[in-house]
C-alpha cells in the first residue's frame, strides 16, 4: 500500500479537506450532535477503509440517511437509543455480506449510474453555489430537493442576491481560480504542485484571508460562515463528546425497524456507489462487494458504539478522491487520521477556514462528474442509455438519490421489456407465388411471456394461404405461455389453410399436432 504513497497523501488532503465540512453538515441536517458526523468520517476512513476491498472508495456519513436519522431519533426518544439501531444496523450488513447479497449492484443498468454520478455532480454544484457565496442557511451535505427551510434548491440560490457575504463570495472566487490555475496549468509545471494539491492552497489562502479581514467592516467573514467543529476545552471534554447506545432500548421493535432501514439503505448506497467508483476508477480496480458490505457492518457496529451517524461509501468523497490521484486505500486511511489529528490537535485553526472556499473545492468535484461532454455522449448511444440517464439525473436533481435512481431503474426495466418485445423473434417474407405466402419465422435464443404481444400479434396477421416456416433450431429457453400460443395458433391454422412447417434440432414436422407435447418431449439444451 506504501508503494503509492507519493499519490495517496496529496489526494488524503484533500479528501480530508471535502469530508470535514460535510461531516459537520450532515450530522446538523440529521439533527444529531455535531461530533457524530466527524466520529463516523473517521470510522469510514480507518475501520472501513483498512478492512474494505475497494482501492479508492471513501465511506462516511451520508446525505442520504440523513432524513431517517432525523426521523427516528425523535421516533426512538433519544440519540442514545437511535445508536443500538446503528449497531444492530451493523449487525444485519455483516449478515447481508455473509448471504453475498453484494451481487445485487451488478443489476443497475450503467446508464442508471452514469446518470448517479451526473446527477451527483449537479446537485453538488446547486447546492454549493449559496455557500460558495456566502448564503449558509443550509448545512454542508444537504442533497434533497424540498430543502430543511422549505426553500428548494432553486429558491435557495434566487436568494443568493440579498444574502451576499463579501468576503466570502471574494474568498470563494479566489479559490476557484487557484484551483483551476493548479489543474490546468501548474499540474503540469512540475512535480512539486502534484505533490501538494490546489485544495490545500486555497485552504491556507482562506485562513489567511479571513485572519487578515478581522474587524474590515466589507470583508470580514462571520463565524457563521466558517467551519464550525467542537472544541474541547480538555481531555475530559474531549471525551465528553463520544456518546454510548442505550442498550435498554434494544427492545423497542421500532429500533429493530429503524435498524434494518438503516442497514437496507446504508448497503444499497454503498453497492451504487462502489459500481459508480469502480467505472470512475482509471486504473478499473474491481471492488469485492460482499466484503465490501462487511466493511461497512463492522464500521457502522464501531460507530454506533461510540456516538456516530451512520456510514455508508460515498460518492463525492469517493469522486474527489480520484480526481486527486489517490492509488490505494492508503488516501482513504490517512484521510481518517486527519479527521482525528485535526478535530484533537487544531479545532481552532479549522474553525477559520471559509464555507466558501471549501464550496469551491466542491464546485470542481461536481463539474468532473457532471461534464457536458457526458451528456452528448450518451445521446450519442440512443434513446436506450440516454432516456435512462436523463431520468435518473432530473429525478436525482429534483427529489433525492434513491428516488432519483429509482425513477432510472423502472425507466430502464421498461425500455429492455420494449426491446425483448422487439427482438423475440425474426420474420422473413420469402415470396408470393401462386397466391401462397411463404414466410419464415426464426424464434430468439431466449423467448419469454414478455414476448407473447409481439409473436400473438404476428401470427394473427398471417394471410390465408400461407406457408409459415418456424424455426427454433437457435432456441435455448421457450416459455410454456409461448407454446400455448402456438398450440392455439396451430388448432386456428387449419381454418385459414395456413401450413406450419416445425423446424428443430430434432429434424422437420410438418403440421405438428400438438406443439405442447413436442416441446414436453424435445432434449433440453446442456
Amino acid at each position: 500500500m506504501f508503494k503509492t504513497i507519493k499519490s495517496d497523501l496529496p489526494a488524503s488532503i484533500v479528501v480530508f479537506f471535502v469530508a470535514l465540512p460535510l461531516c459537520l453538515g450532515i450530522a446538523l441536517a440529521s439533527g444529531a450532535p455535531l461530533f457524530s458526523g466527524v466520529i463516523a468520517g473517521i470510522v469510514g476512513g480507518i475501520v472501513v477503509g483498512a478492512i474494505s476491498g475497494s482501492k479508492i472508495g471513501v465511506s462516511g456519513p451520508a446525505a442520504g440517511l440523513a432524513a431517517i436519522v432525523l426521523t427516528a431519533i425523535g421516533a426512538l426518544g433519544g440519540y442514545e437509543n437511535f445508536l443500538v439501531a446503528v449497531v444492530l444496523g451493523g449487525i444485519i450488513q455483516i449478515l447481508f455480506g455473509v448471504l453475498k447479497a453484494g451481487v445485487i449492484g451488478y443489476y443497475f443498468p450503467s446508464s442508471v449510474i452514469k446518470g448517479m454520478l451526473t446527477g451527483i455532480g449537479i446537485i453538488i454544484i446547486l447546492k454549493q453555489i449559496p455557500h460558495f457565496f456566502g448564503y449558509d442557511a443550509e448545512p454542508e451535505g444537504a442533497d434533497s430537493f424540498i430543502e430543511a427551510s422549505g426553500e428548494n434548491t432553486f429558491s435557495a440560490i434566487l436568494s443568493i442576491t440579498d444574502n451576499i457575504t463579501m468576503g466570502s463570495m471574494v474568498i470563494g472566487f479566489i479559490g476557484l481560480a487557484i484551483l483551476i490555475l493548479w489543474d490546468r496549468v501548474l499540474s503540469k509545471k512540475g512535480k512539486i504542485f502534484q505533490l501538494i494539491q490546489g485544495p490545500l492552497v486555497a485552504v491556507v489562502m482562506g485562513i489567511i484571508f479571513f485572519t487578515l479581514t478581522q474587524g474590515n467592516e466589507t470583508f470580514a467573514i462571520q463565524a457563521s460562515h466558517l467551519v464550525s467543529v467542537p472544541i474541547p476545552e480538555s481531555f475530559d471534554s474531549f471525551l465528553g463528546q463520544f456518546t454510548f447506545p442505550n442498550f435498554s432500548a434494544i427492545t423497542n421493535y421500532e429500533v429493530w425497524v429503524t435498524a434494518f432501514t438503516i442497514a437496507l439503505v446504508a448497503s444499497l448506497e454503498t453497492l451504487l456507489c462502489v459500481e459508480a467508483t469502480d467505472k470512475l476508477d482509471p486504473d478499473k480496480n474491481v471492488t469485492p462487494t460482499n466484503r465490501e458490505l462487511l466493511a461497512q457492518g463492522t464500521g457502522n457496529i464501531l460507530s454506533g458504539l461510540i456516538g456516530g451517524l451512520p456510514i455508508t461509501q460515498v460518492i463525492v468523497r469517493s469522486s474527489a478522491n480520484i480526481q486527486s490521484g489517490g492509488k490505494s486505500k492508503m488516501s482513504t486511511i490517512i484521510h481518517g487520521l486527519f479527521l482525528l489529528l485535526s478535530v484533537i490537535l487544531i479545532p481552532t485553526l479549522l474553525n477559520k477556514i471559509p464555507l466558501s472556499v471549501l464550496a469551491a473545492i466542491l464546485l470542481v468535484v461536481g463539474y468532473k462528474l457532471a461534464k457536458p461532454s457526458l451528456f452528448k455522449q450518451m445521446f450519442a448511444l440512443g434513446w436506450k442509455q440516454f432516456v435512462p440517464f436523463i431520468v435518473t439525473v432530473l429525478g436525482i436533481v429534483f427529489t433525492d438519490l434513491l428516488t432519483g435512481i429509482s425513477l432510472g431503474l423502472a425507466v430502464g426495466v421498461f425500455v429492455i421489456l420494449i426491446k425483448s418485445y422487439q427482438n423475440s423473434h425474426f420474420l422473413h417474407i420469402e415470396d408470393k407465388s401462386n397466391g401462397i405466402h411463404k414466410i419464415k419465422m426464426t424464434l430468439a435464443e431466449e423467448v419469454t411471456f414478455f414476448n407473447k404481444g409481439a409473436i400473438l400479434k404476428e401470427l394473427d396477421s398471417l394471410p390465408q394461404d400461407t406457408h409459415l416456416e418456424l424455426d427454433v433450431r437457435k432456441t435455448r429457453y421457450l416459455d410454456n405461455d409461448i407454446v400455448e400460443i402456438l398450440e392455439d395458433f396451430a388448432f386456428k391454422a387449419k381454418e385459414r389453410n395456413i401450413n406450419i412447417k416445425l423446424i428443430s434440432e430434432r429434424g422437420i414436422v410438418e403440421n405438428p399436432q400438438s406443439f405442447i407435447k413436442f416441446f414436453k418431449l424435445r432434449p433440453k439444451a446442456a
